[in-house]
């Protein structure tokens, strides 16, 4: 049976070193590789080799007695969270790596946390055991109280190859049947109890703990024995097929893959694929094996496979009877692309395209000739420029990074749309409500069937969800909306499909434009540790930036401080927050809520944004006269429109 087994830490944790280890014990590689010297197998890309960090998830398998093992060494650097949630998705178990060295990490605790919201369950390896000031109890006690106390302490078994009477009866304790049995025969089977604890692990009951040095390969191969042991899959290979997009990237020669994952069922060369209204022919289905792939005939239940080309799918598709997988982490700040003369805004954008087809989370924007990307972190968009000079010959810079604004209203507001040029016709009022914090957009209808027929009241409910609409203050995403349909009015000839789109989205504008508009700004929330002898100076950098702070908690000399603060102003202490801790702490931050902008009408001014000069969200309708169409400006549509206006 195959399974998934992916490896992630903080970054210089040594979880590549580790893998480098496990591959030579499998037999992949002749001899480890290792970061420093430029030799990773899994780490095969000229900028992770110059770099020395994993940028993208590598993969490689190889059979461990019975079991056929896919190996997922996946990024360490924050900056590529979105990367390694992506591979989480499509693991049956992950190793977590923390240095006993270093202890809990800022990213350690957010993988533990991403790695608790997918279920997936995880086995720790302490690595740098040998390293001076590397204290393998403190850090388990420490790892009990603030992840888990669970956490199984395997360290005897992976040395000497037997359970033990210790662990035995940690296990027993937490099953009925086996601690009558042992409290009864005064024995234990070890078979039996193995069992046992696998199924704990997998139900993430259990946590377990070895430890050892990846880098002089202490400890490897009594972990790699104990992870095959404790971990289990159970797919089907005669259930009807289903499967995972789970990344898409591209080979040396510039084609085009798709790595999913088999979740039921096989699929082989020459087999259809569908979804929707496409279809696509396997004709190109490979196995990965570090930088190379390896064509095969057959992927089946429980694997990872490649296919060639399948224009059109992306991270996060179902495929047969699987179902879409939703990703979570997405950045909260954006940048300007900038290029010179020489070079033109469809290069840039094409070949920006192309890496949004592997980073989803860029989401390039383009508004009146200007680019932009959404990234995590100063270190993705250095990556991105070195992307952009190797795979493409394009130079490119970016201009300063900002804070991802949203927009909402503070009170209803009624717009209308109507798109009629010759030959077509539409016309549409909507209601736009506020929504509840973090509610999105939503949609309801008020319109009678007898006065629209439901097909387009569908059709204009498509057309609500099918973009990303944007406010008039700053042209940031509009959010925490109810978009209410009032009426509309379609005609026998000369309505088509996409008239009641522009109509839809011309209502909204139209409305926006007379609405209560609010700019919101994100927050973030953090929890910080750190010895107490910092904590003057944290808490007065974070006094500065308006923090709201929770009551201390402190305990052995160590404090933790747990807050909210505008992110605009929190991610440049962020960068700080190493030297004010003189290296001895973690901080963990994530984005926590929207809420009303400090400064509304100094971000508006520095924005703007003049939102009847942007082609691509127009408040304005177009009527006919005479044979010929014509536009109305915003404010004097309901004057010419053919409804008379709802009662609201």
């Amino acid at each position: 049976m195959a399974k998934v087994i992916g490896i992630a830490a903080h970054v210089d944790a040594g979880k590549t070193t580790l893998s480098e280890q496990v591959l030579h014990l499998a037999g992949v590689v002749r001899s480890p590789g290792r970061v420093d010297h430029g030799d990773a197998f899994l780490d095969a890309d000229p900028l992770e080799r110059s770099r020395g960090i994993t940028i993208w998830t590598g993969v490689s398998s190889f059979s461990l007695g019975e079991e056929e093992i896919f190996w997922v060494d996946t990024p360490g650097h924050s900056d590529f969270s979105p990367e390694m949630e992506r591979a989480v998705a499509v693991l049956d178990a992950a190793v977590l790596v923390v240095s006993a060295a270093a202890g809990i990490q800022s990213h350690t605790e957010v993988l533990w946390e991403l790695l608790r919201q997918r279920g997936t369950p995880v086995v720790i390896f302490l690595n740098k055991t040998d390293l001076a000031g590397a204290d393998v109890p403190g850090l388990l006690a420490e790892m009990r109280r603030r992840f888990s106390p669970d956490l199984l302490d395997l360290r005897r078994w992976q040395e000497t190859g037997r359970m033990g009477w210790a662990v035995a009866e940690e296990i027993a304790l937490r099953d009925e049947g086996l601690l009558e049995t042992m409290a009864q025969t005064g024995t234990y089977d070890e078979a039996r109890w193995t069992r046992a604890l696998q199924g704990m692990v997998m139900a993430r009951q259990v946590f377990p703990v070895m430890a050892g040095s990846a880098l002089i390969g202490t400890g490897v191969e009594g972990f790699l024995r104990l992870l095959n042991r404790l971990t289990a899959t159970r797919y089907d290979p005669t259930a009807p097929f289903g499967a995972l997009v789970w990344k898409v990237r591209r080979d040396e020669k510039g084609g085009r893959l798709c790595c999913v994952k088999v979740l039921s069922g096989q699929l082989s060369l020459k087999d259809t694929l569908t979804r929707g209204q496409t279809q696509w022919k396997v004709n190109d289905l490979r196995r990965t094996q570090g930088d190379r792939t390896v064509r095969i005939q057959t992927a089946r239940a429980g694997e990872l496979a490649v296919l060639g080309g399948m224009e059109g799918l992306r991270a996060g598709d179902g495929l047969g009877f699987a179902r879409d997988m939703p990703f979570s982490l997405a950045p909260m700040m954006a940048a300007d692309v900038l290029w010179g003369p020489e070079t033109g805004l469809h290069a840039v954008l094409s070949a920006l395209r192309q890496l949004e087809e592997e980073e989803p989370t860029l989401q390039v924007a383009v508004r009146r000739e200007r680019l932009s990307v959404r990234v995590m972190g100063r270190i993705q968009l250095e990556i991105l420029q070195a992307e952009m000079a190797r795979r493409f010959g394009l130079a490119i810079r970016f201009g300063p990074f900002r804070v991802l604004w949203r927009e909402t209203i503070a009170a209803p507001a009624v717009g209308v749309g109507h798109y009629e040029p010759l030959r077509h016709y539409a016309e549409v009022w909507l209601r736009l409500e506020p929504g509840e914090p973090g509610s999105g957009i939503r949609f309801r209808s008020e319109a009678h069937v007898d006065d629209l027929s439901l097909n387009w009241q569908r059709l204009i409910e498509t057309h609500v969800f099918e973009r990303e609409h944007h406010g008039v203050l700053t042209g940031s995403p509009l959010t925490d909306v109810t978009v209410v349909l009032l009426q509309g009015r379609a005609h026998l000839k000369h309505t088509e499909g996409g008239d009641f789109r522009q109509a839809v989205y011309r209502a909204i504008r139209n409305a926006l434009m007379g609405a209560r508009s609010v700019l919101l700004e994100p927050l973030c929330a953090f929890e910080a540790r750190f010895s107490i002898a910092a904590y003057g100076a944290v808490t007065e950098a974070m006094a500065s930036i308006g923090t709201a702070l929770e009551p201390p908690e402190v305990e052995d000399e160590r404090v933790t401080l747990r807050g909210e603060a505008p992110y605009a102003l929190f991610q440049e202490l962020q960068e700080d927050f190493p030297a004010l801790i003189r290296g001895r702490g973690t901080l963990r931050v994530w984005i926590s809520r929207y809420a009303p902008c400090r400064d509304q009408a100094a971000a508006v001014a520095e924005a703007g944004y003049n939102p009847l000069a942007d082609p691509e969200d127009t408040p304005e309708s177009v009527f006919c006269a005479h044979g010929a169409g014509f536009n109305v400006a915003w404010d004097r549509v309901r004057d010419f429109a053919h409804l008379p206006p709802p009662e609201t």
